[in-house]
């Protein structure tokens, strides 16, 4: 399957907007693809070869897994790969832009979702990911 990509331009600085995307604490406030949905812990180690760990729950408890993976390469402020635990490849670039700055995912898709939902729910979690950083 062709991988899939997202995008959308946060209304901010390069440090604020990489800050809010590495930090564990900022990252439990924005990840979530709906407001039922919620990421009470999140652990990173962002280096080449460290891990990340996000904890992803449905707030009313019945369900619950955990996103993890290893950083395969990181360009300070321009670049993040890394590739999930079931082997899929995720590459984030944050592009300073006349507005902000534009922060594109593309990302292989998985086996038991349609592609639609899959870039529906990425898309939404970026979403509240500029939500967040722009209120700040």
């Amino acid at each position: 399957m062709e991988p899939i990509t997202v995008d959308v331009t946060v209304k901010a600085d390069i440090d604020a907007v990489w800050a809010a995307w590495v930090t564990p604490e900022d990252i439990e406030h924005w990840n979530a693809a709906s407001d039922d949905w919620h990421t009470p812990r999140a652990e990173v180690d962002l280096r080449e070869g460290g891990e990340f760990l996000f904890r992803m729950e449905a707030k009313d408890g019945s369900y619950g897994f955990d996103f993890r993976g290893m950083y395969q390469k990181i360009i300070p402020l321009r670049l993040i790969e890394y590739n999930m635990e079931d082997g899929r490849h995720v590459r984030i670039e944050f592009v300073p832009a006349a507005d902000g700055v534009k922060v594109t995912e593309t990302f292989d898709p998985e086996e038991t979702n349609p592609v639609p939902m899959q870039k529906k729910g990425w898309q939404s979690i970026l979403n509240n990911f500029a939500k967040y950083v722009e209120s700040r």
